[in-house]
């Protein structure tokens, strides 16, 4: 385990910090642990340095009182290069997913010579224009205004609300564990703390430096975007592919807002190829 400090952020790595190192940004909500220990370890078995951590207001680091996040997302891109720092490493490849893809792009356009190369995974083309694109499902649309009923205090409520969401955006191609994601969760709360800081994160703002500046991206890009994803539908990866030269996409047919086990060995072998190209 590794620490940095103002703010604290921890991180943690798998695998020979010879191997081409990969850096890897979770999203809204959810701290490092929503990159599976076994994922991770499937990476570096591959040959990669394997790096991740909780954003702030996750897992262990520095959280803040809730509603008054004085932070933005261009701090958390600036804390992704932290965490580089703190191990040593001058430049890595970089894995965002959902929110943590928006963070990933703004770190390939703020920190050009600290990325390798780039992964957006379940993501949306920042910076750009998306009222054109489809908007996430009705279903889900649903089951998320539900959340402002609930205490984000209150372990139990958070967790059945938590497990019902994992369930509205997971894959249509394959089979939800219940059980499994439900044991999961309260692991995670339990480290955690709660979540209750961590809705931090649907109030921070980003400056509008990167607007519209996707096409000066130079770090390689490979999207991947389950085709039935009700949070970010199919075609902002497609957007996102198109609006950076060279970008190569993957979809993960009946994959949804997840990264499900059975779609690992497409997903990490994807990740490993585009690393090795790069």
């Amino acid at each position: 385990m590794t620490t940095i400090n103002r703010p604290e952020i921890i991180s943690e790595a798998f695998g020979d910090p010879e191997n081409p190192p990969l850096l890897l940004i979770m999203g809204a909500m959810a701290s490092m642990l929503w990159w599976p220990e076994a994922l991770c370890r499937k990476l570096a078995d591959a040959g990669l340095y394997v790096i991740r951590y909780d954003n702030r207001d996750t897992g262990r680091s520095t959280k803040y009182p809730p509603a008054e996040p004085p932070y933005t997302f261009d701090d958390m891109a600036d804390d992704a290069i932290g965490v580089l720092d703190s191990h040593g490493i001058g430049k890595a490849h970089v894995a965002g997913m959902s929110m943590g893809g928006m963070i990933a792009q703004r770190v390939a356009l703020k920190h050009p010579s600290r990325v390798a190369s780039l992964i957006v995974i379940s993501s949306s083309p920042m910076g750009m224009d998306t009222s054109h694109l489809p908007h996430m499902s009705d279903a889900y649309a649903e089951h998320s205004a539900e959340g402002a009923g609930v205490d984000w205090s209150d372990r139990r409520q958070v967790i059945d609300f938590m497990v019902r969401d994992i369930r509205a955006i997971a894959s249509t191609a394959h089979p939800f564990d219940e059980a499994g994601m439900r044991d999961f969760i309260e692991r995670d709360y339990d480290r955690s703390g709660g979540f209750l800081s961590a809705t931090n994160h649907f109030l921070l703002k980003g400056s509008d430096e990167w607007n519209g500046r996707l096409h000066e991206m130079t770090a390689p890009l490979l999207v991947i975007h389950g085709t039935t994803d009700p949070i970010f539908p199919v075609e902002h990866g497609e957007a996102l592919a198109k609006a950076v030269s060279g970008a190569k996409l993957l979809r993960v047919e009946g994959g949804g807002h997840e990264m499900h086990p059975q779609d690992w060995p497409a997903i990490a072998a994807a990740i490993v190829a585009h690393i090795r190209s790069n």
